[in-house]
């Protein structure tokens, strides 16, 4: 163990707040603390953030977390980091000060350039080099947005005084005062500018979006030493040894180590994950190949499947239309009435990601009779999560040609009995909810922990994970198919929205 030392903090920075996390070295929750900060919408598709907000409520919750432990920073063994994925921050490396919002995975400004990415022929190059398919979501049409649009960023680039990064490194470079500029492969796999195969920057994908390599940080290992914290910020340095993007966090924590097993966090967004083992599998359904970690020099790949609205859809039934006070009420409304009176929910206010890829897609509610109220309106908010997560699971085992007899749940979402119980009814298999849910900040808190000595490998960390409920499939086939068969036709109505004529 590491100095003795048993405590690991975790960092969870999400796309609507940022949490921190001190686990035990039983995996147990010492403190926590969590803050959101406010999204920006300058048109509609666009998602923008304040890197400062990131930044600020980040180390506010970490050291509100140690207090809340009743810890002090000299306890903690190390720290673990995992982020919202995508996300673009710009900065001046001299400064440290950011010089534009930072571009949130969910904004859509680069879907142009991604119909002429396609339209040039780059998308078999791109799939079987990163693995992924042309799509805003990821990281390298948002950085070349900011170069072509940022006066000071092309003016920083060309004084080679600009770095560009994901959140965790956004948060590396902060936590270590400017010492390094530094990413994990798995964020770097979700840019669209890495090669999963040979592990490091495509020099043809970097001169195709004219970003300078020196602009991007160094790629390490999941696990593993990236820096130590400036002895300001805590009062003493503690070293960050874990990083990796939410979903691979996730999928760390749910201790899906072994071929075929896959989980499915239902945060903002729903993402599902397959382990594939040491070999990439390239979809034939349209699903992402990506790294799911790197840990002692072995790179383990996964399958994933990603819908871009799932919490968010409970958030805007809150914060937008009023319909409820709390997610809670969501599940209580969906309870109270026997279905949602025929209608549909698709929650595209960002396009549809795997398996249609439609960035014009937009958020549709369909089927409205007269009897229809707001506790309809709430089930068929919530229905719509499970129904994504199936087309994503029939995806990922038509892929992977494997059968898969269990799904491992986690994230807010999966706190929702109604959610989880029709998520099993429609797969038609058990669906394992964990007595740790917060499986993202455990899997970075695991990741760390490894390298800093706290636990000796992934033996131990089975151990660790407990079961807290399973849901197991209570639904007639035929009604499964039917709520399907419906789910589908309303993705229909919905594609192509936003599309030119």
């Amino acid at each position: 163990m590491a100095n003795g030392k048993k405590f690991i903090l975790a960092m969870d920075q999400g796309t609507t707040s940022s949490r921190s996390i001190v686990f035990d070295q039983k995996g147990g929750m010492a403190g926590s603390a969590q803050y959101e900060f406010p999204q920006i919408y300058p048109k509609p598709g666009f998602v923008e953030q304040s890197a400062d907000d990131i930044l600020s409520t980040q180390l506010k919750s970490a050291k509100e977390a140690i207090e809340a432990a009743q810890l002090t920073p000299s306890d903690i063994a190390a720290i673990g980091i995992t982020n919202q994925r995508e996300t673009v921050v710009a900065w001046q490396r001299s400064t440290g000060k950011p010089v534009y919002n930072a571009l949130v995975w969910q904004c859509r400004r680069g879907a142009a350039l991604c119909e002429q990415l396609t339209a040039d022929g780059y998308s078999d190059y791109i799939r079987n080099t990163t693995g992924l398919l042309i799509d805003s979501y990821f990281s390298a049409t948002k950085i070349k947005w900011l170069i072509d649009n940022v006066p000071a960023v092309s003016e920083l680039l060309a004084a080679n005084d600009l770095c560009f990064g994901t959140v965790d490194s956004w948060l590396i470079f902060n936590l270590t005062g400017g010492a390094v500029h530094r990413t994990d492969i798995t964020n770097a796999s979700r840019t669209m500018l890495f090669d999963i195969h040979r592990l490091c920057w495509d020099e043809k994908l970097l001169a195709l979006f004219r970003i300078p390599e020196s602009s991007l940080p160094s790629v390490l290992p999941s696990s593993g030493l990236f820096g130590y914290t400036e002895q300001s910020i805590f009062g003493v340095s503690i070293p960050i040894t874990g990083v990796a993007g939410d979903q691979h966090a996730a999928m760390f924590g749910q201790c899906c180590f072994e071929e075929g097993v896959a989980k499915s966090t239902y945060g903002t967004g729903c993402f599902i994950l397959m382990n594939t083992g040491s070999t990439p599998v390239l979809s034939e359904s349209r699903l992402l190949t990506t790294i799911a970690w790197q840990i002692d020099g072995e790179v383990t790949y996964a399958l994933e499947g990603s819908a871009f609205n799932a919490g968010s859809a409970i958030k805007w039934l809150r914060d937008e239309v009023g319909i409820i006070k709390t997610p809670q009420e969501a599940d209580l409304f969906a309870e109270e009435v026997s279905d949602s009176a025929g209608m549909y929910f698709v929650p595209a206010f960002t396009g549809l990601g795997a398996p249609y890829w439609d960035m014009y897609a937009r958020g549709a509610l369909l089927g409205i009779t007269r009897g229809a109220n707001k506790k309809h309106i709430a089930r068929a908010v919530l229905e719509s999560i499970a129904m994504q997560c199936v087309d994503l699971f029939s995806a990922m085992q038509s892929d992977s040609k494997l059968t898969l007899r269990e799904l491992r749940v986690d994230g807010g979402v999966s706190n929702s009995v109604f959610v989880m119980q029709l998520q099993s009814d429609l797969l038609g298999i058990p669906v394992l909810r964990p007595q740790c849910v917060e499986t993202t900040a455990i899997g970075a808190a695991f990741l760390a922990g490894l390298a800093a000595g706290v636990w000796s490998g992934k033996e131990e960390l089975r151990r660790i994970w407990k079961l807290s409920r399973e849901f197991t499939p209570a639904m007639d086939a035929a009604e499964a198919k039917k709520l399907m068969d419906g789910w589908r036709k309303a993705v229909g109505r919905s594609m192509k929205w936003e599309a030119a004529d």
